[in-house]
């Protein structure tokens, strides 16, 4: 295959872009290095294309000859602050925009995207009595209170959480997951006027090799190697007990490198939402402790009760679909995989 891989120095898109290689696939370069995104030190690889995807007519001539894109360029993150939504909707929003006005003119029609979590907002959870619930936002009051779980409106018990899976509804709690709702929207209008076929996966948490350290836009993960090895214990907001799904990153490119194959040979009009992850859940406050013990520093957690307003409590996802259809089951487990992570470089 010909890939035009967006994003191909990012820290997903690299590790895309070597196993395209390694299978013996051509793969074209594309990424800006925006310093919001990117430490300053990281270079592209030789033959990189600095194309601002949001740049149609110079996309055009590199889109030649192209099988299937690859599109892993946007601004990640949960959104520091309010400020940081124009960055989104530019980046991500209009972003996608352009690319896919610029596969339609050239004639590519297959497509996969890098989507996330985030478009579930809060996971799919259930009362015990009441059975399965919609919880909104977490109150202020609540949450200042340091009462961080989600209630049932009924019995105002704790609820607890079920895995989600691709069929859920979209709830976006932050501005980055806004973007990449808008994301999936314009890739599922492009695939039926194009018409095309595409699949968009939808990220947990990311985490392995070269992931960028000491920015806003860090995963947690690396944060807490930060402060472990700036000589701090790992800061956990919350009471840790917020359930994540963490995947590797070998994991989430050989996914995307399925997901290739198979839209390569999809029908027109067909457009397919994969969960990215481990199927193993695990506590925040155990990321922290994996990751403290990974580097020998002996030291533990420290659980602040601080917390970031749009953030959600627990979000879970259900591996069946990928499984199923593509054929993924990730090989790294998180017990084995963040425990390596704390020595493994960074960026």
């Amino acid at each position: 295959m010909r890939v035009l891989l967006t994003g191909s120095a990012g820290f997903v898109g690299a590790a895309v872009a070597e196993q395209l290689e390694q299978a013996g696939d051509e793969v074209v370069r594309v990424d800006l290095l925006i310093p919001q995104a990117h430490p300053a030190e990281v270079r592209a690889a030789p033959g990189t294309h600095a194309v601002d995807v949001r740049d149609g007519a110079a996309l055009a001539p590199l889109l030649d000859g192209v099988d299937v894109v690859c599109h892993q360029s946007a601004m990640v993150g949960a959104g520091v602050t309010v400020a940081d939504m124009p960055l989104y909707a530019s980046h991500n929003d209009l972003g996608t925009a352009v690319l896919l006005a610029a596969m339609h003119e050239a004639g590519v029609r297959r497509l996969v995207v890098a989507s996330s979590m985030v478009v579930y907002g809060e996971g799919r959870y259930t009362c015990e009595e009441h059975g399965p619930q919609t919880p909104g936002a977490r109150s202020l009051e609540a949450l200042e209170g340091g009462d961080f779980e989600n209630h049932c409106a009924r019995c105002g018990l704790a609820l607890g959480w079920r895995t989600v899976d691709e069929e859920a509804r979209l709830d976006p709690r932050s501005s980055y997951a806004a973007s990449k709702v808008a994301t999936e929207h314009y890739v599922a209008a492009w695939v039926r006027q194009s018409p095309a076929a595409a699949v968009a996966l939808r990220y947990h948490n990311v985490y392995g090799p070269l992931m960028p350290r000491d920015t806003p836009y860090s995963g947690v993960a690396a944060l807490f190697r930060s402060a472990i090895e700036g000589g701090d214990p790992p800061d956990v907001f919350e009471d840790g007990g917020q359930m994540r799904d963490f995947v590797h990153v070998s994991d989430v490119a050989r996914c995307n490198v399925l997901s290739l194959r198979r839209v390569v040979d999809a029908p027109d009009e067909s457009f397919t939402t994969y969960n990215v992850c481990s199927g193993e859940p695990i506590p925040i406050r155990r990321v922290a402790e994996v990751v403290a013990r990974g580097t020998g520093s002996g030291m533990t957690p420290r659980v602040t009760g601080r917390f970031r307003l749009g953030d959600v409590r627990h979000i879970v996802a259900s591996p069946d679909k990928a499984g199923r259809e593509l054929g993924f089951t990730a090989q790294v487990r998180p017990d084995e995989g963040l425990q390596q992570f704390a020595t493994d470089p960074l960026r």
